[in-house]
This record gives C-alpha cells, sequence and structure tokens, in this order.
C-alpha cells in the first residue's frame, strides 16, 4: 500500500529501523515513484503534450530525491548543525536539469560541496546512490566542489552545457546558488563563441553517427537530424549567450498553460518560429515517451518494428491505401524538416551578433554583401542573401531564380533569403506555376545545374518544391514501410537525380562504365530528368504507382509548358520506369524472347538509353548496398542484347557457361564442378568495382537432373548460407550451371568472417550436384522484431505466354532462410523442372521467378496442374519461422499496394511487373 502524503514521514522513520533500512526505504520510495509514473502514463495515453508528460516524469523524480535526501540527512546521517565542510547539495543537470524526462531516461545528478570530501558527505552521496540503484534507475553522478566544478566548465564544453541546464534539487541552497551565480558571470564575460562552435561540430558529429540524412527512414528520435538534440542545441546556445536569465523554459510547470516555444530566450525566433518550435518540441517529446513505452527500454531509434506501434499509441489510422504507420511518418519527417529550417533562422541571428566562428554553420566571412550582377541578389558571409522580402513581392518568378542564382554561383543560401522564401510561398499560385520564365528557371535547375541535388534540396526544405509542383508536395515526408528503402519518397528521389548528375559528370565510371558512357549520347536530357524527378510520385494511388505516375507526369508537364514529344517521353519512362529491372532480374536475359519482348515494350534506342541510366540511378538511390554489379551485370547483358536488336542483328540464346571457362570440362571429367568466387578472391575490372563485394558467389556445374536445383540450395541452407541472388541455366546438351550469391546471416560476403568453411561448403555443393543430400537442415532461426514487423502477403503469378519454350513462376513473399530450398523442393515433389531461375531480394520481400517445364521439356499448361502447384507454392510462402519472443507485436500490412497491380493483371498473363520495386 502507498502511504499517504501525511504518513510518509511516519513510515520513513520506520524504516531506519528496520532490518534493512535501505531495501525498505527503496520498497516505499519504489511504490510512490512507480504510481506517479503511471500516472503520467495515463495522461501520455489519453493524449496529453509530451512536454507535459515529460514534467510530469521529471516531477516524480524530483519528489523521490528529496524523501531520499530527507531520509539520508535527517535520519540516517543526522547534522543539525552542520560544518562548513559538510555542507552539500544536489542539482540536476543534462536533460533533468532542463525539467524533461522520458519513461527511461538517465538521472543526472551534481553533488556540489564547498571542497574536499568529508566522511559524512561521502555517506550520504554513497546511500543515496545506492537506494537509486536499487530501485533499477540509471543515475550518472559526479561529485565537486564549486571551484572544481568551475575549473571543468571552463576546459569541457560538455560540462559547461551541463551547468547551463543546472537546476538545485535538495540541499544546501545557498551553495548551489553560489555556483550558479558564479558559473553565469563567467560565461557573460566569455566569448560564446567556442562554446556555440563546439555545438555545432557536436552536432554535426552526432548526425554523422546517427545518420546524415534528415530523411532516413529509420530516424533517431534524439540524435538523429531533425531531432530533440537539435532543439536542445538551439537552446544551448541561447542560453550561452544570456546565462543571467531564469530558467524559465526548463522549469514551468506543467499546468501553467505556458507554450514551450515562447521560452526560447527571446530575440532568436520570431512569433511564428517560437510556434514552430513549440510544436516541434512537444511531438518529437510525445513520440520518445511513447517509443520508450513501446521498446520497455530507453530505445532512441524509431525502427519498424517499433513504428507501428508507436503510431497506434499517437492514435494514427489508416486513411485510403496509406497504413497508419505510414501517415504518422510522414508527420515525423515533416517536423523534422522544421527543426532544419529552425537551424537555419537561429544561425542567422548569430551571424547578425557577429557570434559564431567558422566552425559553425557555415564560415562567418566579413559582413559586407557581394553583388552579384543580380538585382535583389547578394553574396554575404559566403552564401546567397537578399536585399530584402521585398524582392519576390512585386514577381514570385524570383523565388525560382534565387534557387538558379544559388546554383550558378555554387552559393548554400543564406538563412535570411531561406526566411523570405518561406514567407512568399503564399505567391506561389496557379499563375505562377505556368508562368513560363518560372518553368524555364526550374528546369534549369534541374536539368542544367551544376549540383541539382544540393539546389532542389534547398528548395524541398523551404517548401517551394512542393508549392510550385504539386505533384511533387504529395510526396514530401512520404514513407515506405518496407526494409528495402532507406529514405522518404522525396529524399530517394533527390538521391536518384544526384547520381544521375554524377554519371554525367563522370564522377561514377569505375561503378557505372555503360551508363557513364551512353548518358552523353542522350539526346534529351530533360526528359530524363524530369523523368527522374517524377518517378515515384503515383506512390500510393489508387491506380497503382505506375498508372498514376504516369498520370501526375502528364499532368505536371503540361503546367510547366513542356513539348508534346517530350511529355510523352516522360509520360513512358514514369509508367515504365520498373521495367529494364524486372526483365533483367526476374527474367531469362539470355532467352531471344525475352530479349525480343523488351525491345517490343522499348520501342527505339533513345528510349533503352534513358531507361537504363534512369534504372541505375533509381536502384543505387533506395539505400546502401542495394546496387551490386551482380544487377549491373544482368542490365548491361539484356542492354547489350536489346541494342543490337535495334541494329539489325539477330540475337542467339547465350552461351551459360562463358563467364566460367573451363568449369564445364572439369564437371564433364568429373561429375560436377564448384568455383567459390570469395570477394577477396574475385578479379575485379571497372564493371565490378562498386558495392559488389557484399556477396560472395558460388557457381556449380553438374549434368542437369530432376531437383539439382533444390538439392543445391539445401546445401546452402544446411551450411547457413542466405542465397541473395541466384542464376539457373541449361545447356542445349543437358548440362547445367548454377550460380548464387550468398551472405552470411549478418548480410556479409558468406565465409568472410572464416574463410575456413568455404572448402567445407564447396565439397557439401559438389556432393549435392552428385545427389547426395545433407543428411539434417537446422530448422530457421526466429524470425527478428524487426523483419517480423512486415507481414508480406504472399503471392504466386504463373504466365504461359512470355516465354515460348516454358512456363515462368514468379513468386512473391516473406524472405527467410531456407526459402528458396523450400521453393525448389516444392516445384520437384510436383515433378515440375527448373530450367532458369532468378533470385532477388528487395528487403523483406523475396522475389523468385523459375522458368519450368514438365519432365518431358514440355510448357506447362494443364489448369489443374497449374492450380495445384500455386497453392502448393503459397503453402511455403505462408509457412514462416515462429515469431519472436517479447512484448505483442503489432505488425504491419505494409505490402497490399505492392501486389495490387499485380493482382489486377490476373494469373495467366503476362507477369512483369511491379511486386518489389525498383526505387
Amino acid at each position: 500500500m502507498i502511504p499517504s502524503p501525511e504518513r510518509l514521514d511516519a513510515a520513513l522513520a520506520a524504516a531506519a529501523a528496520a532490518p534493512d533500512p535501505r531495501a525498505t526505504l527503496a520498497a516505499l520510495l519504489g511504490a510512490r515513484h512507480q504510481a506517479a509514473r503511471a500516472r503520467a502514463f495515463r495522461r501520455l495515453e489519453a493524449g496529453a503534450g509530451g512536454v507535459e508528460v515529460a514534467r510530469a516524469l521529471s516531477a516524480a523524480a524530483d519528489d523521490m530525491i528529496g524523501q531520499l535526501w530527507r531520509f539520508t540527512t535527517g535520519v540516517l546521517f543526522p547534522a543539525p548543525n552542520p560544518t562548513e565542510a559538510e555542507r552539500l547539495a544536489v542539482l540536476a543537470v543534462g536533460g533533468y536539469g532542463r525539467g524533461v524526462l522520458a519513461p527511461f531516461s538517465d538521472l543526472d545528478l551534481l553533488f556540489l560541496r564547498p571542497w574536499k570530501t568529508t566522511a559524512r558527505t561521502e555517506s550520504v552521496v554513497e546511500f543515496m546512490l545506492y537506494v537509486l540503484w536499487d530501485l533499477g534507475l540509471k543515475v550518472g553522478s559526479a561529485v565537486r566542489s564549486v571551484d572544481e566544478s568551475l575549473s571543468l566548465a571552463r576546459q569541457d564544453m560538455t560540462i559547461r552545457t551541463a551547468l547551463l541546464e543546472a537546476r538545485p534539487l535538495v540541499g544546501d541552497a545557498a551553495l548551489a546558488a553560489t555556483l550558479l551565480a558564479r558559473f553565469r558571470r563567467e560565461v557573460a564575460r566569455s566569448d560564446p563563441r567556442p562554446f556555440i562552435a563546439a555545438k555545432l561540430a557536436e552536432r554535426d558529429q552526432r548526425h554523422q553517427k546517427a545518420g546524415a540524412v534528415r530523411y532516413k527512414v529509420e530516424p533517431n528520435v534524439k540524435d538523429g537530424k531533425g531531432g530533440l538534440r537539435d532543439l536542445n542545441t538551439l537552446f544551448w546556445i541561447g542560453r550561452g549567450l544570456a546565462p543571467e536569465r531564469d530558467h524559465e523554459f526548463e522549469t514551468a510547470s506543467a499546468d501553467s498553460g505556458a507554450d514551450s516555444g515562447d521560452r526560447v530566450p527571446e530575440g532568436l525566433l520570431t512569433p511564428r518560429e517560437r510556434r514552430t518550435f513549440a510544436f516541434a518540441f512537444d511531438f518529437l517529446w510525445r513520440v520518445r515517451a511513447h517509443l520508450h513505452l513501446a521498446a520497455g527500454r530507453a530505445a532512441e531509434t524509431l525502427s519498424f518494428d517499433l513504428q507501428p506501434e508507436v503510431a497506434r499509441r499517437m492514435g494514427w489510422r489508416g486513411r485510403g491505401d496509406e497504413p497508419a504507420v505510414e501517415r504518422f511518418m510522414r508527420r515525423y519527417f515533416l517536423v523534422a524538416r522544421d527543426v532544419g529550417a529552425l537551424t537555419r533562422a537561429i544561425s542567422a541571428k548569430l551571424e547578425a551578433r557577429q557570434q559564431k566562428t567558422a566552425l559553425g554553420l557555415s564560415r562567418l566571412l566579413p559582413r559586407r554583401a557581394r553583388p552579384l550582377g543580380v538585382e535583389g541578389f547578394t553574396a554575404e558571409a559566403g552564401r546567397l542573401s537578399v536585399t530584402g522580402p521585398e524582392v519576390f513581392e512585386d514577381d514570385p518568378v524570383r523565388l525560382l531564380e534565387l534557387f538558379v542564382t544559388a546554383d550558378a554561383e555554387d552559393l548554400d543560401l543564406h538563412p535570411d533569403a531561406y526566411a523570405a522564401v518561406i514567407r512568399t510561398l503564399p505567391k506561389v499560385t496557379p499563375a505562377l506555376r505556368r508562368d513560363p520564365r518560372a518553368a524555364a528557371a526550374f528546369l534549369h535547375v534541374l536539368a542544367h545545374g551544376q549540383n541539382p541535388y544540393r539546389v532542389l534540396t534547398l528548395m524541398n526544405e523551404t517548401g517551394l518544391l512542393g508549392r510550385f509542383l504539386p505533384e511533387w508536395g504529395r510526396i514530401v515526408g512520404q514513407t515506405q514501410f518496407n526494409m528495402y528503402h532507406a529514405y522518404t519518397v522525396d529524399e530517394h528521389t533527390l538521391q536518384a537525380i544526384r547520381v544521375i548528375a554524377d554519371i554525367a559528370a563522370g564522377r561514377l565510371t569505375d561503378d557505372h562504365p555503360l551508363a557513364s558512357e551512353i548518358v552523353h549520347r542522350i539526346a534529351d536530357r530533360e526528359a530524363l530528368f524530369l523523368a527522374m524527378l517524377l518517378h515515384d510520385v503515383g506512390k500510393g494511388g489508387e491506380r497503382g504507382q505506375l498508372e498514376d505516375g504516369a498520370i501526375a507526369a502528364r499532368r505536371a508537364c503540361e503546367r510547366l509548358g513542356v513539348d508534346a514529344r517530350r511529355i510523352e517521353q516522360v509520360v513512358w519512362l514514369v509508367r515504365h520506369h520498373l521495367a529494364l529491372s524486372d526483365h533483367a532480374q526476374k527474367r531469362d536475359v539470355s532467352d531471344p524472347a525475352t530479349v525480343r519482348a523488351f525491345a517490343e515494350l522499348v520501342g527505339d534506342p533513345e528510349r533503352l538509353r534513358l531507361l537504363l541510366v534512369l534504372t541505375v540511378a533509381d536502384i543505387r538511390a533506395v539505400g546502401p548496398g542495394v546496387w551490386n554489379s551482380w544487377k549491373g551485370r544482368l542490365m548491361r547483358d539484356l542492354y547489350a542484347q536489346v541494342e543490337a536488336l535495334f541494329r539489325g542483328e539477330s540475337v542467339t540464346r547465350a552461351d551459360p557457361l562463358a563467364e566460367h571457362p573451363g568449369l564445364l570440362e572439369v564437371a564433364q571429367a568429373s561429375g560436377a564442378a564448384v568455383e567459390v568466387r570469395a570477394p577477396d578472391a574475385r578479379t575485379r575490372g571497372p564493371a565490378d568495382a562498386d558495392e559488389s563485394a557484399h556477396v560472395t558467389e558460388v557457381a556449380v556445374a553438374a549434368r542437369d537432373r530432376p531437383g539439382l536445383f533444390a538439392d543445391l540450395a539445401e546445401a546452402l541452407a544446411a551450411d547457413g548460407a542466405d542465397v541473395a541472388g541466384a542464376r539457373v541455366a541449361t545447356t542445349d546438351d543437358g548440362w547445367a550451371l548454377d550460380v548464387f550469391l550468398i551472405q552470411d546471416g549478418a548480410g556479409a560476403p558468406w565465409g568472410q568472417a572464416e574463410a575456413r568453411r568455404l572448402p567445407g561448403l564447396k565439397a557439401a555443393l559438389e556432393a549435392a550436384a552428385r545427389g547426395r543430400r545433407p543428411s539434417r537442415v537446422p530448422e530457421p532461426p526466429p524470425l527478428s522484431r524487426r523483419r517480423a514487423a512486415f507481414e508480406v502477403r504472399p503471392v504466386v503469378m504463373i504466365d504461359t505466354e512470355t516465354s515460348p519454350r516454358a512456363t515462368v513462376i514468379e513468386v512473391s513473399g516473406a524472405d527467410r532462410p531456407g526459402l528458396l530450398a523450400d521453393l525448389a523442393r516444392t516445384l520437384t515433389e510436383h515433378e515440375v523442372s527448373i530450367r532458369s531461375a532468378h533470385i532477388a531480394g528487395f528487403g523483406e520481400r523475396a522475389v523468385d521467378s523459375f522458368y519450368v517445364t514438365d519432365a518431358e521439356g514440355r510448357k506447362l499448361t494443364s489448369e489443374a496442374t497449374l492450380d495445384r502447384l500455386q497453392t502448393a507454392l503459397e503453402a511455403v510462402l505462408e509457412d514462416g519461422p515462429a515469431l519472436p519472443a517479447g512484448p505483442p507485436l503489432i505488425r504491419a500490412r505494409a505490402s497490399a499496394r505492392d501486389v495490387s497491380e499485380l493482382k489486377r493483371r490476373g494469373r495467366r498473363r503476362p507477369a512483369v511487373s511491379s511486386v518489389a520495386e525498383a526505387g
């Protein structure tokens, strides 16, 4: 039973007489503290603000420490008349000093003494810390004198920051006041610029560690770009400039009705910016509180497994085809963008006061404005500024011209100009969107600029890009709840534009030699960049990404005044931007029928060139490690064959063994041959000098027979190898070549950590090639909680039209260890022969395509046979490993959009689909 406040003193006194006072006290304080925390959590669940709850949790900690202090100093170690040396105060520092705590935050405490530690002081500090540890709390503590604290604050910017936030809790109030008064006087007299520079440098390092891109789809709420620490940094800088101000921001009571944004030091933010600060601060604190509770620990990263639960806790619901988790994450990223705008606003104020050094957001250059020869625009402090907000009032086209100038002069945007653009956004009307001068300026930045990624990113962060191009505006901050895409839709697109610009500038020649060569043969550069900009604007649409994207692209191009021929080119590219990836990765590119079908779809060499560059950039911009030389090789092969067809040359079936010379001869002599190309041993030419080193390549040549592919896949699974990609080809004289790209469970090339395992794998594959199956295949491990967050709907499509010689079966479902072996074994058990296989992974989704025949080499056409096969394969996809132990998972159905278009086509129609999108 929790004692009432009136009975608490008696309970504390009784604890002193208990056999184990510390344990008795811990139980008493723990019950009281947990009850207070539970009340705060109920308020959170009822929709209370994040700051309100954070202050309630801080107040609960204050009460607990106050009671602990009273017991320790008044009952256990009393000193009615303490000597000067025995004086002691306890101050909250860090986040706790600001009076805000997350559910699992540390308690940062400073035990302050006049000078050296006495026996009593040591006993008090030791007992208090032990009780706090007994309560399971994480405590950061320091015991220092006033002089020690001041000395360390002069040397260490982290300690200076902690003291800027210091708040007296209990103990000798005069001693605490002495420290704070002396500290504030020293800060007020010192040059603030080193401190500001240190805080901004610390912020940059933090961003690099947590992920430098603001729109990374698993953001760190505390330390990531646009997170709480960025807002804290603004406050620290403000406190460093005005240390004498009272701690209004930190100590305002939860029920005072005070707006958090209004507590930012005056003069640094406008009223509108204060409101933005207040909303962002409260939103991020609310997210952080729910995140801690969902994880049951001090989690700061909004990982995939936690995003749906946090969205649910915060009351988000799905709307149309957009799941609740994606709506919630979009709001998160829009708030993160606002935090970036606040950082720029503070930067402008600091530069105006000459209070920032070269280590800040930009170099501090002389304040003289340099004319640029463009009316209304100047170069100031190394960045592009404006002579005043009126620059845009009379002629809003100048909003676009500002960014043309920024690109031409290679200048970042000055915060004053940034703020002026934001204030002028209401001037972006339908008339401006159709103004030929505005369109010309925009297209120049996009297709002919020096650095389109940087300039378009600036346009996006000011909000201008979404206002000028409404089709773009609907994807700003949009997320795709899957493990394939590393960025939001808008950031992914901007990254893809950067890749194209890098290819055109020759910066990626080693990685992409073919694309780097043909990009200069593309006749219509604007069509390429427009298609890249608009390729994903249909995501989330009711008709499917490709169709809705094509409709939106046509609308945008017509509004921009693009000529009719270019519009048709852009619309075609948007509608078919997945075609090259689909054909290359999921179809047999050695089959002349595949080549001819793709050539018929493309139509002419110019579209082929456009599509190759577009696809390379699209895949590479999905995220780190997604592009590899295997994909590049497949696309180069298909491109070369289609280009030859356009030149009038005939297309013949490619020799599958050409890439592995000598392997067939060894197999013919011994019955089977295995070649392993680990990254360290692989001969790497220019075509492979990219991110291909994340896989080990294994090639097996053997006499073809029923079940060969399944036996090999089973052998790989038995050795713990994850198949990241695979290709199977069969020669006309009955020999098969099976090539696998394999990794270990950590995503590294298989065998890289333990090279001694490679000979064993080679022997196991040789045995499997000769028909000896492994004695035991281990059970797949449970899904990780992160992967288990996704409920991937299984889809099996059967296509009897694409290939004249085989039936194509495309299987899509949740990836897991051993999936390929299970699928292959199922095909074998149904007396189906695998003539060619193409295996690809897209995050949590596997997309495997098989070219199959019956035992006599004939295409499968029987409806009854196909129905049985489809049912059996779907059962394999649904029979995944057990879910992980732990708190209940909120699983998200995030793949409905991915399969909607596929299902519309019907099972028997050609299965070139967007089940796993390239970008």
